[in-house]
Order: structure tokens, then sequence, then C-alpha cells
């Protein structure tokens, strides 16, 4: 089997390295924060400009526009892995929503929200978990009531990602309280300056807020706002958790995360010896290294799956528990090859990178529990994926 790529595909990729060399200058740095940096969302502009970025997504919408090509997106990803390169943006609104509106929105949707939102332009967090629904989502109790053309909306979302920098949300309600749990849900966007959204910051094992608290009280928002039908939520909701897993599990995010530790290796020793030389070390890296080409093989065969409009079946059903773990164990390779300097976050003049990977490990730890715990994922593999019975519940008092 001769595996080495086409001359047509070698030359694209030598374009797309040519492309990310060329506006090396333009990149964004670790000093460019904030969501809508304006050097990030130039970089993003030029990224989707030159097809690096929404390469598949329609240019009415405001993407690209290329057909699928299953080794033109490898070659990218491959490419932004070994230059370095900041990647296109990855957020709620551009790896959850836009694919969601895609397949579910109606025009209207897709015209207003997927060309800012592609671009960076407009900030989107997601209201699904509430106290006492998170793992049991569908329990949800934030209520929608109908009032003409408009719904009013009571109740509280927590969790919430970038609640705080939000133009805009995509929202669980409950608009049958009479209908079954997994029926009577509707999906539903609307701006997050709405007259009655109050935001209470939550502090995680970061230190920062990168979690909310949100509460309703009377918000009235446009029924125009429903993506697919009313009541029929849980399906549009079940899309985009399917998009959000991807996204937590990127096989490509990680090949670029493992790629910056092998560089780390490098420059780090010990005892006079580079750490990509220590037995130990290297061994640990090795084996990452086995299991990020795993997951991108992984990946391959889910988006063969797309493309075919076919299930994917267990190759998706693992992404967001394989992802979330390897990217958790790259993070600690990591700050063990920075010894008793990995562990400094804050503030201090021994401080490696900023604290880069001591605030990775402990976010990657959360988000081992977020999106769906990994003792949750286990369930879905072996009932769904493995056909296995359903764990018995407790026998009624």
């Amino acid at each position: 089997m001769d595996l080495a790529l086409s001359s047509e595909y070698e030359a694209f990729r030598k374009e797309v390295a040519d492309i990310l060399e060329a506006n090396r200058d333009k990149a964004p740095t670790s000093e460019d924060r904030g969501m809508k940096n304006d050097r990030r969302l130039a970089w993003q502009k030029l990224l989707i400009e030159n097809g690096l970025a929404a390469r598949t997504i329609p240019q009415a919408y405001g993407g690209y526009g290329a057909e699928p090509d299953i080794l033109q997106s490898r070659i990218i990803a491959e490419e932004f892995a070994r230059t370095g390169m900041p990647r296109p943006l990855a957020n709620q609104g551009i790896s959850m929503l836009v694919p969601t509106l895609l397949e579910l929105g109606t025009e209207e949707q897709k015209t207003a929200y997927i060309g800012p939102t592609l671009r960076g332009e407009m900030i989107w967090c997601q209201g699904y978990s509430e106290p006492g629904s998170g793992s049991d989502l569908a329990s949800l109790r934030t209520a929608a009531v109908r009032d003409g053309d408009d719904f009013v909306i009571n109740g509280q979302k927590i969790w919430t990602s970038t609640a705080k920098q939000a133009d805009m949300i995509f929202c669980l309600v409950r608009t049958d309280p009479d209908a079954k749990k997994h029926h009577g849900i509707s999906y539903i966007l609307f701006p997050m300056g709405t007259p009655g959204i109050e935001i209470r910051p939550l502090i995680d094992m970061t230190e920062a807020a990168n979690f909310n608290e949100v509460f309703f009280t009377d918000v009235r928002v446009p029924a125009s706002g429903i993506v697919h039908e009313e009541n029929k939520g849980w399906q549009v909701a079940n899309a985009t958790l399917t998009h959000e897993r991807g996204m937590l599990g990127d096989p490509n995010s990680t090949k670029a995360r493992l790629v910056e530790v092998a560089e780390l290796m490098k420059r780090e020793t010990l005892n006079g010896q580079r750490l990509i030389d220590h037995p130990v070390f290297r061994d640990r890296l090795v084996a990452l290294q086995a299991r990020v080409y795993a997951m991108q093989a992984n990946g391959l065969r889910i988006t063969t799956a797309r493309l075919k409009q076919e299930n994917a079946g267990m190759a998706g059903l693992i992404v967001k528990l394989q992802g979330c773990e390897l990217n958790h164990e790259i993070a600690r390779l990591a700050i063990d090859a920075l010894g008793e300097l990995g562990v400094l976050y804050g503030v201090g003049e021994h401080i490696r990178d900023e604290g880069a990977w001591q605030w990775r490990y402990m976010y990657d730890l959360g988000l081992i529990i977020g999106g769906g715990t990994a003792q949750i994922q286990k369930n879905i593999i072996s009932e769904r994926g493995l056909g296995m019975p359903r764990e018995p519940k407790p026998a009624a008092a």
C-alpha cells in the first residue's frame, strides 16, 4: 500500500506552508489577549480568505466555500502543528453553533449569525446546564412562556463559559411543561444584553472566572430565535453536543500541543542532558505521540463518515473522553519536564511561559468533567457503542 501523497497534495501542502510563512509577522502572540483583540480578528479574517479556516462553509455565509477534502483538511492541520503558527479560532460559536445552524437553522439565522461568528466578531455562550440538570440535561426547568410573538424566560443556568464576554446565547428552555422530559424543550437564540439577564462569575481551579451563573427574570425574546421547531429542541441540543465533543477532543489541537511539549523537552535539561534524550521522558513522549496519531486516524474516520452522511458509531463516541484525558496527560508531561518550575502559576521571576502549562493542566482537569463527565461518556460508549445493558436503577423505597 502506497501511503505517499500525490503531487497534487504535495503542491497543496507547499501552498499552505507558503501562506503561513508569508504572513508570520501578522500572527497574534500571547500578548494579544481578549476574544475580540484586533490582531486575533485580523488573523482569523486572513485565514478565512486563504481557505485555512471555515474552509468548507459556503461563501454566502462568510466561509471560504471549498469542497470537502479529507486530505486537504489533514494537510492544513499538520502545517499549523509543524510551524507552531496560531490555529484558527475555535469556540462555542464557531465550533458548536455554526455547524448546528448549517444543519438545522433557518436561512435568516444562517445569514445573520454565521458570518460574524466565523470572523470572531460575535461571541456566543451556551445555556445548557442548570443546578440539578447537568448530566441529566433533559430535566432542565428554565421556562419560556409564549406571549404573542415573544417568549418570556425565567430560570437559571450554571457553568456558562464566556457568559461575561458573550454577545449572544444559544439556550435550552422548556416551552411545554406538560410534555415528557425529552419533549417540550426548545433551542433558542437571543442577545445577552436583553433586559432581565444577570451574570455572576464562578472562580475555577485556574483562579479565573471561566464559568458563570446566569439568571433570567422575565427575559422577553423573539420567537423567531427558535432553531428548528418549537418543542423539538432536544434534537438540536444533541447536534450541538456532538460538535462540542468534537471541539473538546480535536486531534489537531492535541497534535499542536504535543509538538509544543517536544520543543520544550529539547530546551529543558536534567543534569546537563536534554530531556528529549532522557529515556524515561522520551518514552513518555513517544507513548503520547502514538495516542495522538491514533486520535488523528480516528478523526479521519469520523470525517469520512460525515462526508458519506453515515453515523460514525463508536469512532464518534470516544472522541471527548479520549481527547480530554490525553490533553491533560500532555500537560502533565510538560509540568514534569519543567520540574519544580512547572507548578508555578501567577506572577514570579521563575515562571516559564507565563504559567501556561500549569493553567492548562488545571483547566483540562475541569474539561474531563465539563461537556459530559468521563463517567457519563463511558456509559454512552458502553450502552450506545457496545450495546451493553443500562446500569440498573436503585429499587424504589
